[in-house]
């Protein structure tokens, strides 16, 4: 993907697998994972206004990384191209500073950039892991944790691919190879 990436991840550490995305961008920005120039990684956490403000910043591309629940197997992973319409189900209130799910995010950001004048990422994607457990308490359940070293190589395949590669020829993992790559 050429311009700037914005890789971003969201949750909770506090709710279980809720942390998977904040856990996948903690191990994506250590050393030896070389990312380009043009990529930057943050832990956005629960902060999905700071994640809207951000991006008013000019990004080209916005990778989203969170638990993301499908109905699959828990550590099922997930990628998904945000533009499709209805791919980003609304999950609750729209100014919620704490709780902003990405859908929401999305739409204060539509909002931010109608009032300044900036544009939007041109391509939004999430990164998504089918969560086990989202009740109070720190550490991802085994099979999401287990997931992790994969979710950091999906993220890594898609910035560094070609904007003209299409989303079916990464389409997301399915039980049986989320299962393998555990």
């Amino acid at each position: 993907m050429s311009g700037r990436i914005l890789i971003a991840g969201i949750g909770n550490v506090f709710l279980g697998d809720d942390g998977f995305g904040v856990e996948t961008v903690r191990m994506l920005a250590e050393p030896g994972h070389a990312l380009p120039g043009h990529v930057e990684v943050v832990d956005i956490g629960v902060r999905g206004v700071h994640l809207a403000y951000q991006l008013l910043d000019g990004y080209d591309t916005l990778v989203l990384v969170d638990a993301t629940a499908r109905g699959g197997a828990p550590g099922t992973l997930y990628l998904i191209e945000a533009a499709e319409p209805g791919s980003l189900a609304p999950q609750g209130p729209v100014l919620d500073g704490h709780q902003m799910s990405p859908d929401a995010v999305l739409a204060l950001l539509d909002t931010l950039c109608a009032g300044t004048g900036t544009a939007p990422p041109r391509r939004i994607w999430v990164v998504g892991c089918e969560p086990g457990c989202l009740e109070e308490g720190i550490g991802l359940s085994a099979p999401v944790a287990a997931a992790v070293p994969e979710a950091v190589r999906m993220v890594l395949d898609l910035v560094s691919r070609p904007d003209e590669e299409t989303l079916e020829e990464h389409m997301p993992l399915d039980d049986e190879q989320s299962a393998a790559a555990n």
